[in-house]
Formats: structure tokens, C-alpha cells, sequence
């Protein structure tokens, strides 16, 4: 019996310790908050006739700035690595913070990555250059705007317009931002993220449902 037992043991362990690190880290806890507070785009002018808010969404949130000819690539990284997987979660939000002067050229934009893409989904908020860098500075990220407006990071913002993102990343120590050219932090890190955030707020739904 206990040799049955040992073997069992045996057998049973790595396959325990396997399936624990597989799961990845952050699957067994709250993403932390960055930082709190981050400023609403609430009266930014937006591509719809209705208003775009952090509230109460899930939201991806990117600056790509006034040449958006320039970042195909990012944009394309983006959805099929991590927008496409969550388009069809009501709580979840893309959205594209750009200055005025990228307006006129924004639809054309957006038609092209139709082909290939769900862009008719993105959710495009305009204002002055100075406007936006007031709500980039509010996520108090270590990363910078440059003189068009753009960073190829892109956050992570919760229903309670906090920044989410890791404080023991591995190679960073706390990651604020994820870089859109880059496959792989998208793939893994990021996609493992939203993963996370997505299930907390799953989990919080469901324990209200039932204390009600």
C-alpha cells in the first residue's frame, strides 16, 4: 500500500507543478494597481456621436499619435495578438487616444484594417496635443510621448480608472506599459494580463450575483 502510495505521489507532483507554472503567475492573483486616478477622456471629441469613458470599462488604451501611416505594424501586433480574442466582451473597450490633427486622416485608417480586422470596434477619442499628454502624464508611467503624440506602449485601464500592469516583472520590475512591436510581450505578457484583469472581474460578478 505504501509503495502504491509513494508511486502515486511521484506520478501525481510534477504533473501538479507543471500545470501550476503553466498557468502563469499573475493567474493566481489581482493584477496590481499602478497607479490610481488616471484622468477620463469623458470630454475628449470621439469618432461616434457617444461619449468614450475609462469608467466602468476594461480598457486598452494607445497613443499612436498623428502619422498613423507609421504604425500599421503595431496596430497590427495589437489586434491579432490580443484585441481580436476580446472584442466580444461587453466590459472590454480598445481605445485609440489621438491628437486632432490625425482626425481627417483616422477613418481611412480604420476602413483599411477592416479588411483584416473588427477596427469598426475601436473607439477613437481626439484632442489637442496638450490634452493628451495631460492624460498620458496621469498614468505616471516611466514611458514618454514623442513630438507627434506617440508611444508604441499600450495600457491597461480598469473600470475604476486605475492603471494596471506588474510590480515583479521579471524584466522590468514593474511593467506600466506594453510595447506593441514587440510579438512576444504581447503574446505573453500582455495576453496573460488581460487574461487575469478579465477573470477578476468575472469572478467579483459572480460573488455579487450570489450574496444577492
Amino acid at each position: 500500500m505504501k509503495k502504491f502510495l509513494v508511486l502515486g505521489i511521484l506520478f501525481a507532483l510534477p504533473i501538479t507543478a507543471y500545470l501550476f507554472f503553466a498557468s502563469g503567475k499573475n493567474n493566481f492573483a489581482r493584477l496590481p494597481v499602478l497607479t490610481e486616478k488616471v484622468k477620463d477622456i469623458d470630454q475628449f471629441k470621439t469618432n461616434t456621436d457617444s461619449v468614450i469613458s475609462f469608467r466602468d470599462k476594461i480598457s486598452v488604451v494607445a497613443f499612436f499619435g498623428s502619422e498613423l501611416d507609421d504604425i500599421k505594424g503595431n496596430t497590427f501586433n495589437l489586434d491579432q495578438k490580443i484585441l481580436e480574442k476580446y472584442y466580444d466582451f461587453n466590459d472590454f473597450q480598445f481605445v485609440l487616444v489621438l491628437p486632432e490633427e490625425a482626425e481627417t486622416r483616422t477613418q481611412q485608417f480604420v476602413t483599411e484594417f477592416n479588411k483584416i480586422s473588427e477596427s469598426s470596434k475601436w473607439k477613437i477619442a481626439y484632442a489637442s496635443p496638450q490634452k493628451v499628454q495631460e492624460v498620458f502624464d496621469s498614468f505616471q508611467s516611466p514611458h514618454k510621448l514623442d513630438e507627434n503624440s506617440f508611444t508604441p506602449y499600450v495600457f491597461i485601464i480598469d473600470k475604476d480608472l486605475q492603471l494596471r500592469g506588474r510590480d515583479d516583472d521579471e524584466d522590468d520590475g514593474k511593467l506600466y506599459g506594453y510595447d506593441s512591436s514587440n510579438v512576444a510581450e504581447l503574446s505573453n505578457k500582455m495576453n496573460d494580463d488581460v487574461k487575469v484583469i478579465l477573470a477578476e472581474y468575472r469572478l467579483a460578478l459572480k460573488r455579487n450575483n450570489r450574496e444577492k
